[in-house]
């Protein structure tokens, strides 16, 4: 016990070997770890929350590493500590990109002011989505006061990583026309801002055309929330053109949120669905650890598979089979 309050005094004094040490217990797939984890984590919550969380999602291409790394270094350079984490599903298949990422963000990885972790590597989303989320609570304990989650993965993971933070930003590449329509109605929901990236030289007319569309499609689109109207800026990660920008914009953001109340309100309902996932996992976890279900399952999948039994009723039986004891 404590080892964990050392390392937890380590975390609150913004000890990178401290909040590297909590990180990986958190991460650990052990069920010894996961008592020690939660300990830890209770012990730090009072000193989480403080951040301004912000989502980043953009199609391959779009150049997410340079402004990530601009975005960091123009936050470090007014006095923030920005910490940088992945949502990555496919990790376990690709080796990931975040790991690449670390080290096409040099300049901001050498900072002491910044750190980059990858996620854990995994195919259950839900897995992944868990640990990153208890790691961003431990990075706000750490003192790091912007946390940006970036999605490597596609489709779902920029849904949960939008249910995650504050603020979820939607890199975009300039173009229009059919380009355009392949943007993911979706996803386009659940951006509270929209950023062209690559806007400069040749590329200049094309982002102001995409401006223009991606303003008119946000019309159509109803508004996530009354208080704000989503925003389409135009930028050069590359040369640093409108970065300033994307901050004003995350600023005043959370300004309106916070004065509406909603800021608030958000937050109580990620940590209520929050909560919720977890139950669901655990109770997933106990399913498929069952001695019983385990006993079943092989037959129950066969006979579902060639048509024997009806998928509902082995579920039933499934159920049945755990509810025993």
């Amino acid at each position: 016990m404590k080892k964990l309050h050392d390392i937890a005094a380590g975390v609150r004094a913004g000890n990178i070997r401290s909040l590297a040490k909590a990180i990986t217990l958190v991460e650990s797939r052990s069920p010894d770890h996961s008592l020690a984890a939660t300990a830890l984590l209770d012990e730090l919550l009072p000193a989480s929350g403080q951040s301004m969380r912000i989502g980043i999602s953009g199609v391959p291409g779009v150049g997410k590493s340079t402004f990530i790394e601009a975005f960091g270094l123009y936050l470090t350079g007014r006095g923030h500590k920005v910490a940088v984490l992945a949502v990555d599903p496919s990790s376990q298949i690709s080796g990931g990109s975040i790991l690449g990422d670390k080290t096409r963000m040099e300049e901001l990885s050498r900072l002491d002011s910044a750190f980059i972790r990858p996620s854990p590597s995994g195919s259950n989303l839900g897995g992944v989505a868990r640990k990153t989320r208890e790691t961003m609570l431990l990075c706000e304990a750490a003192g790091f006061d912007v946390i940006i989650v970036e999605t490597v993965g596609v489709g779902q993971s920029e849904v949960t990583v939008a249910s995650m933070v504050d603020f979820f930003l939607l890199l975009q590449l300039p173009g229009a026309g059919d380009e355009l329509q392949g943007i993911k109605k979706g996803v386009m929901e659940i951006a509270d801002a929209i950023v062209i990236n690559k806007a400069d030289g040749d590329n200049r007319p094309r982002a102001e055309l995409a401006r223009q569309q991606y303003v008119n499609v946000l019309h159509i689109l109803k508004p996530k929330s009354r208080n704000w109207q989503v925003p389409v800026q135009m930028v050069s990660a590359l040369h640093g053109d409108g970065i300033s920008g994307v901050w004003e914009l995350v600023e005043a953001y959370r300004t309106a949120m916070e004065q509406s109340g909603e800021f608030a309100n958000k937050r109580r309902l990620q940590a209520s669905d929050w909560m919720w996932s977890l139950v669901m996992d655990g109770l997933r976890d106990q399913f498929m650890n069952d001695r019983q279900v385990e006993n079943l399952l092989g037959t129950v999948q066969e006979a579902v598979a060639t048509g024997v039994t009806a998928p509902g009723a082995a579920a039933r039986r499934l159920l049945e089979a755990f509810k025993r004891h």
